[in-house]
């Protein structure tokens, strides 16, 4: 057998990344929207509602920007439909 040193080590990162990447949840709008909610009301650190919810501090960031930029857009209604 003439086996690469690594090479196994190379496998089983590929797999853990495929892994990884299959078993990423998805959040749906109702769920993001309840999430950054839950942060505007400030009943609880976002770092501990992140924890709690599984979800990075920058990720909830992110929506909370989209939420709220979403209803600035929608009041001064430059929204298409």
């Amino acid at each position: 057998m003439n086996k690469k040193p690594g090479t196994s080590k190379d496998s089983a990162d590929r797999l853990v990344r495929g892994i990884k990447r299959k078993t990423r949840k998805h959040y749906s709008s109702e769920e993001k929207i309840r999430i950054v909610l839950a942060g505007l009301r400030g009943e609880e650190s976002i770092a501990a509602l992140c924890r709690r919810e599984g979800i990075a501090e920058s990720l909830y960031y992110a929506w909370s920007k989209e939420f709220l930029e979403a209803g600035k857009r929608r009041l001064a209604g430059d929204t298409a439909r």
